[in-house]
């Protein structure tokens, strides 16, 4: 389904509505995601991936063949410093990590994983929090190239000091509050919380076995004791918030994880990424789809942002208190069902991206969102408190 759609997406905007804004609803019924929820789309009556390769790739020439031609006329915002074709691309990447999701699901025979790179054990080290002294930053981006609507317009806000971890948290400490009966005790869950927790019945991040003594967990093709000194992985948002009150912290609100991760105090300026203005790439973090797991904390020295934080671009997505919403000012832009109609407190803002996310599909100011209850995605977390 997810190949179906990136084609139909890219012949939709890149073939047939290069002209202007157009309606969602006129993307073919079988691949329009409101019209087929993910839940519902293993039942569909779908063309073989061999079909639907070969007419991603009859798409793909069309759309070269037009890129030949194309004049990026200033007054057409779509056409603004290639806005569609960098959406295009986005969209694209984003459902290439959906399809890893969804082979890391699959029964059967594991997905045999590419890998091209690994990683050396480290021992696990100390937490530690690294202070943010507050006061008015920067929170967004006004780009018109590549970024999504709902990461505009910039804007300032206040914030008060807070502390905030320096790494995502840990395997190692994850599986303290494990130990420590954190899946059995009601009061550090919510009343959500512990609604999910009923129905789930987890004990663990999805993924882990209990094995014995130890705790095994699978990524892919490959099974492993849990190493202490990764990211913990796969934990839903409730998980996240549990985890937080067990080790009287909290968790961060996005404004909070953007000025951890971009605040510079000494030019009072955002980076675009955590360690400059350049584009992320394999040799700054975890990303990419290079290694199909998580990697040691510390593994990537560039990856540390101006206050000291570390990681966070890359390995998993890190979840935030935030419910999704606009900013002030808010303009859909190109189509509402990309942002606007998740907007409300069903969903929680994600940050940072994972070890799936392609290098065009991530930045500071990128914002992601689920809802809490999800787990089968690539994501961690990091705690805060008050200063």
């Amino acid at each position: 389904w997810d190949v179906g759609h990136i084609a139909h997406f890219e012949e939709l905007w890149l073939t047939q509505n290069l002209d202007g804004p157009i309606e969602f609803s006129e993307m073919p019924g079988l691949y329009n995601p409101f019209e087929h929820p993910r839940a519902t789309r293993a039942s569909l009556a779908l063309p073989t991936l061999s079909q639907m390769t070969e007419r991603l790739a009859e798409i793909r020439r069309r759309v070269l063949d037009r890129l030949d031609t194309v004049e990026f006329d200033e007054s057409n915002p779509l056409l603004r410093d290639g806005y569609v074709y960098n959406m295009v691309l986005q969209h694209e990447y984003q459902h290439n990590e959906t399809i890893l999701q969804t082979l890391q699901l699959k029964k059967g025979a594991p997905y045999r994983a590419p890998r091209k790179i690994t990683f050396d054990q480290r021992v696990a080290r100390d937490c530690e929090m690294i202070a943010f002294d507050g006061g008015r930053v920067t929170i967004g981006t006004n780009d018109r190239s590549a970024a999504y609507d709902n990461e505009r317009s910039q804007h300032e806000v206040d914030l008060r000091p807070f502390l905030i971890d320096r790494d995502p948290v840990t395997n190692a400490r994850y599986l303290e509050f494990v130990s420590d009966n954190g899946y059995r005790r009601a009061e550090l869950w919510s009343e959500a919380g512990r609604r999910w927790l009923a129905e789930s019945a987890a004990v663990a991040p999805k993924y882990w076995v209990r094995d014995g003594e130890e705790w095994i967990t699978r990524s892919m093709d490959v099974t492993r004791l849990v190493e202490r000194a990764k990211p913990v992985s796969h934990v839903c948002y409730h998980e996240a918030e549990a985890f937080a009150r067990w080790d009287k912290k909290r968790l961060p609100t996005e404004f909070e994880w953007e000025a951890a991760a971009s605040w510079d105090p000494s030019s009072s300026e955002s980076r675009e990424f955590p360690w400059g203005n350049y584009v992320a790439d394999s040799k700054s973090a975890n990303i990419d789809q290079l290694a199909f797991d998580t990697a040691p904390v510390g593994t990537y020295d560039r990856n540390v942002s101006p206050i000291g934080c570390y990681g966070m671009i890359g390995d998993g997505w890190e979840w935030t208190s935030s419910d999704f919403s606009g900013y002030p000012g808010f303009q859909t832009f190109p189509y509402k069902e990309y942002s606007e109609e998740f907007f409300g407190p069903d969903y929680k803002v994600l940050r940072g991206g994972s070890w799936a996310t392609r290098p065009g599909a991530i930045r500071n100011t990128f914002r992601n969102w689920d809802y809490p209850i999800r787990r089968q995605i690539f994501s961690g977390f990091r705690c805060a408190s008050d200063a």
